[in-house]
């Protein structure tokens, strides 16, 4: 694998770190752009109370700011998990150029487990996408903190 590309999941990994302090679904995402990050992003649902805060969202806000721009085409989005459709759906209308993510999500993932929005035949871009980047990294910190929740709702 490319120790590139493992430096920029680790940094995704550093968001995801953070909404697990803060009782979100530990997900983090980090766009790159021109070798450097440009934008950072993680879960903020309970925070803000929206379900569109997802930590690809913010990234992608956050990396069109950066660059005023509505397209990132030459933009690499890392997130330690598969993107939901929402989020495959912005990933595609941004022009994001690669995709990188760590662990699969068989429940809602859209970029090949359930669905593939970031390749669609019909849609007018389609998203270059690499999966199992630290995908044991990312996997872990989702097990960790769905174990702490149902340890939480036990207790309580």
């Amino acid at each position: 694998m490319n120790k590139l590309n493992e430096l920029y999941m680790r940094e995704a990994l550093k968001e995801a770190q953070e909404a697990f302090e803060e009782d979100e679904v530990p997900v983090g995402a980090v766009i790159v752009f021109d070798n450097k990050i440009i934008a950072r992003g993680h879960n903020q649902i309970e925070r803000l109370k929206d379900p569109t805060a997802h930590a690809e969202m913010i990234a992608i806000t956050s990396a069109a700011n950066f660059l005023d721009t509505k397209w990132l085409n030459q933009a690499n989005l890392y997130v330690t998990i598969e993107p939901c459709s929402m989020c495959a759906g912005a990933i595609v209308l941004a022009r994001i150029k690669k995709l990188y993510f760590g662990a699969k999500d068989p429940k809602t993932g859209a970029c090949g487990s359930v669905v593939d929005i970031a390749n669609h035949k019909k849609l007018n871009h389609r998203v270059e996408v690499s999966g199992g980047v630290l995908k044991e990294d990312c996997s872990l910190l989702l097990k960790r903190f769905f174990a702490r929740l149902r340890s939480s709702k036990r207790l309580n």
